[in-house]
């Protein structure tokens, strides 16, 4: 609370008190009685003015995804005969962009209501609240607030979307049929037919598409829909590169507010670093597979070690989005160590999809020895170029390619359909 204008208006009765007393003139004794009481008055009033209010507030939904709005209406309630002439209401929530706050008067037993759309920019939990109404007297002597405790809290996923165009890597075993319960073998099923290259197994080749080109054709097998997936992601802060943040300018703020008040569509911007767009790419690999029915499991290594197991429930993508929502790159452990670690829970049926942007080969070391079990592997390997880091991923993934692992570059402002559409090709 300030004191400057209450002692202002102190001084100024006691300046109007001793002109009375030397002038005897009645006008300046009533000056001084009205200005020493006028501060006890405005104190009474700004107290008063807080009591007998009640906030409610109501949440259209409590989940929601970058990109999308979010839609809360406030309802302040005056539960007390005297009027409100003046209150305002701040909103603390640490929502970003989340500005709930408003001016109103209010009669006796009346309530007003304010709705506000905000514009999921973050993911991860936030807190809905607290409120704090503040009052203030008719001449600004004095600011008194009180604190409302708040109503619960809204958790932002990532974007996602679903990836028509991925095809995940052949499993390793020809022949076997559709198996849509979980079983310990792999029956895996053609997908497509390929040119045949050395090191290819005989009992691939497709012999009539053989005799119709001319050339040696052989058969590429889908993955069973039985054999489990692991999305891996990789949330060593050591590898995360991100772009400078530049303060937002007044024009950029006017355009934020601006947005808010337009109809409610999804709008999304590039992800700032390999960590989000990691993220994203997670989140989005998870609603594909698991809207074809595959059985999807979730690792990765942040503050602590995290695993959601594989499994088809209609939970599953939900379990995978709340995770993905708060975790962070903060991890001091690498993805060698996350792939070791966890090497108990894969078996030969078993497909990785390894998402990270970590240059140190000693990862693709700890991959090699899954290859050689007989696991299959693909790699989302998010471009830390196109985030302003220095060193040419080039050599790392050609290193991946001759291991004839599906390698997808990545890169800040690529559709993810189109980035996921065909696997990099080995360079000469």
């Amino acid at each position: 609370m300030n004191l400057t204008r209450p002692l202002l208006v102190l001084l100024l009765a006691g300046v109007s008190f001793i002109a009375a007393q030397t002038t005897g003139q009645r006008l300046f004794f009533h000056l001084s009685y009205i200005l020493a009481g006028l501060p006890l008055v405005a104190l009474v009033w700004t107290w008063l003015n807080l009591y007998g209010l009640q906030i409610d507030r109501e949440h259209t939904s409590l989940r929601a995804h970058v990109g999308e709005y979010t839609r809360e209406r406030i309802v302040v309630h005056n539960r007390w005969w005297l009027p409100k002439l003046w209150i305002e209401l701040q909103d603390e929530s640490d929502l970003p962009n989340h500005e709930a706050g408003f001016v109103a008067y209010l009669g006796s037993y009346e309530a007003t209501r304010w709705t506000t759309r905000t514009r999921c920019t973050h993911r991860g939990r936030f807190r809905l609240g607290p409120t704090r109404i503040i009052s203030s007297d008719p001449f600004g002597l004095f600011r008194f607030s009180r604190l409302i405790p708040g109503s619960g809290e809204i958790i932002v996923y990532p974007p996602t979307e679903e990836i028509a165009t991925f095809r995940l890597p052949g499993a390793e075993l020809s022949g076997g049929s559709t198996c849509l319960i979980r079983a310990h073998s792999v029956t895996p099923h053609v997908a497509t037919i390929r040119d045949y290259q050395p090191g290819d197994s005989l009992n691939r080749i497709h012999w009539r598409s053989t005799a119709r080109h001319g050339r040696l054709m052989v058969k590429e097998f889908e993955l069973d829909p039985a054999a489990d997936i692991y999305l891996v992601l990789d949330l060593n802060e050591r590898t995360v590169v991100s772009l400078p943040r530049e303060p937002a300018t007044t024009d950029e703020r006017l355009s934020t507010r601006a947005r808010q008040r337009q109809p409610s569509l999804r709008y999304r911007q590039p992800p700032e670093s390999t960590e989000e767009h990691a993220v994203n790419v997670t989140a989005s690999l998870a609603r594909t597979l698991l809207a074809q029915n595959r059985i999807v499991g979730l690792l990765t290594w942040s503050e602590q070690l995290e695993v959601i197991p594989a499994e088809r429930e209609e939970r599953q993508l939900w379990k995978m989005l709340e995770l993905l929502a708060v975790v962070h790159a903060n991890g001091q452990h690498s993805l060698a160590e996350l792939l070791v670690a966890e090497g108990q829970r894969f078996s030969r049926d078993t497909t990785l999809i390894i998402i990270t942007a970590d240059l140190d080969p000693r990862w693709v070391t700890a991959l090699q020895h899954y290859l050689y079990r007989g696991i299959r592997a693909a790699v989302m390997f998010i471009d830390p170029l196109s985030y302003g880091g220095w060193h040419d991923p080039e050599p790392l993934l050609n290193h991946l390619a001759s291991l004839k692992i599906d390698v997808y570059r990545l890169q800040r402002g690529d559709a993810l359909a189109d980035a996921l559409h065909q696997p990099l090709v080995l360079a000469a």
